[in-house]
């Protein structure tokens, strides 16, 4: 997973040099996110209501899998964000896309007067508008990862955006999207700069991740001032019905 960014300013590392954006799971969950750590082995992740964001070793052995395995149960399915090895015989990839990493490189982060801070109450609304827009997961514990922020119309939300992977001095803009009916209005503009406000004001730096293939998210991020770090994938795969002393074969060559 190349690091495309040169040495010096915000989301750069110098070549060679692990940067807790490299693996941004495994930071969120041994960092401020530990507190949502489910570890089996060398594998973490988030409960399945809360993130489908876990943490693989760069490198997993037999055991790793297994563990993964353990963690998915048989037939489960699992993400593997940012994994490009190959998966043990008899596992199934069932999705895969190419995926960008941006960091705040200039962001005018600031307050929005209409914006409302949302929490567990609000969370079937959440849910409803994320069905209808599909801006990437979202369950019904996401809400506890950090501050989201809504647009509500005669009392109907009409456009989100929030936190969610929280490796140390880092935060993630996730779930932003709007309403069809009100698209046009530069409503996640406006809520992508106030969640980035947020972040700024405890000192730590706004990022994000989006499909390499959302031409229209990316050109609406580099517009207002999020750079490119580096490209990444997501992908998940399925756990064999059934593995041989319950363990998962080793990986295919």
């Amino acid at each position: 997973m190349s690091v495309v960014s040169s040495p010096g300013g915000p989301g750069r590392t110098t070549a060679g040099l692990p940067h807790v954006l490299d693996d941004p799971a495994l930071a969120s969950l041994t960092g401020p996110h530990a507190r949502f750590a489910e570890r089996r082995g060398r594998v973490l992740r988030y409960p399945v209501d809360v993130s489908p964001w876990l943490a693989l070793p760069e490198e997993p052995d037999a055991q790793d899998w297994a563990d993964l395995a353990a963690l998915a149960g048989p037939g489960g399915e699992v993400p593997l964000p940012g994994f490009r090895g190959a998966v043990p015989e008899g596992w199934e990839i069932t999705f895969r896309v190419e995926g960008v990493q941006f960091v705040d490189d200039g962001l005018a982060a600031a307050p929005d007067p209409e914006a409302v801070r949302l929490g567990p109450a609000d969370v079937p609304e959440m849910l409803d508008l994320v069905a209808r827009t599909q801006p990437g997961p979202f369950l019904p514990r996401t809400v506890e990862l950090g501050t989201y922020l809504g647009i509500r119309r005669d009392g109907a939300l009409i456009a989100m955006a929030g936190e969610r992977l929280h490796p140390p001095g880092w935060t993630e803009i996730s779930a932003v999207c709007t309403d069809p009916a009100f698209r046009g209005e530069g409503l996640a503009t406006r809520l992508v700069l106030a969640v980035a406000h947020g972040i700024r004001e405890r000192g730590e730096t706004p990022f994000l991740h989006t499909s390499a293939e959302n031409g229209t998210a990316i050109r609406l991020y580099e517009s207002l001032g999020f750079r490119l770090r580096r490209r990444t994938a997501f992908l998940a795969a399925r756990v064999p019905q059934r593995l041989a002393d319950g363990r998962a074969a080793a990986p295919v060559p």
